[in-house]
Order: structure tokens, then sequence, then C-alpha cells
């Protein structure tokens, strides 16, 4: 775990206390070099989305992740869920879709 990451986690579990947190560095899938830290993936399960729609919970990371989104961070994918939502998924998020941008773009 680099150490951007790292702040992402403690941060999100700072403020949001989830059930289920799940932080990838999804920077290699993209043309980025090695051991960057510019896209992640986010699953986070929290009963603080419970009444939230889904703009108002990314809102909120949004808001605890400002400096990370302002400097660093270039994508950050997210997926979230209440307790019970994230049952019914039968506790699974998508896959993030390949890059197709810098030099990857066919």
């Amino acid at each position: 775990m680099g150490p951007l990451e790292a702040t992402i986690t403690e941060k999100i579990r700072g403020q949001f206390n989830p059930e289920v947190l799940q932080v990838t560095n999804e920077s290699y899938m993209h043309s980025v070099p090695a051991g960057s830290e510019s896209h992640f993936k986010l699953v986070v399960v929290s009963d603080q989305f419970d009444g939230k729609r889904l703009v108002q919970r990314h809102q909120a990371i949004y808001a605890v992740l400002a400096d990370e989104l302002e400097g660093p961070v270039h994508a950050l994918a997210l997926h979230t869920y209440t307790g019970p939502e994230w049952s019914d998924n039968q506790g699974g998020a998508p896959d993030s879709p390949n890059c197709l941008g810098g030099s990857k773009a066919g």
C-alpha cells in the first residue's frame, strides 16, 4: 500500500466508519509511470449512506478527499452502498473498464 492509498483509507475510515472498505490502486491499468498513485477504485459500505441518493454519497466522499482530488488523484471510481444494498448486491462491485487514454488508445 502506497502512502496516498493509506491516506485515502484513513480518511474514509475516519469519516464513514464503513462496514466494508476496499481501496484499490488501479493506476497500473493506465498510461502512468510504474508505482503511480493516480487512479483509485473505492468500494464503501456505510450506514451513513442510508437515505442518501448516489450523488449525495459521492459528494460526501469528494469533500473528504478534496485535497487528494486537487492534486495527485486523477480518477476516482466510487461504488457506495448501504449494508442492505451490499447484501442484495451479493458483496460485489463492478470491474473498472479498460483504459483507452494516453498511449493505450486503440
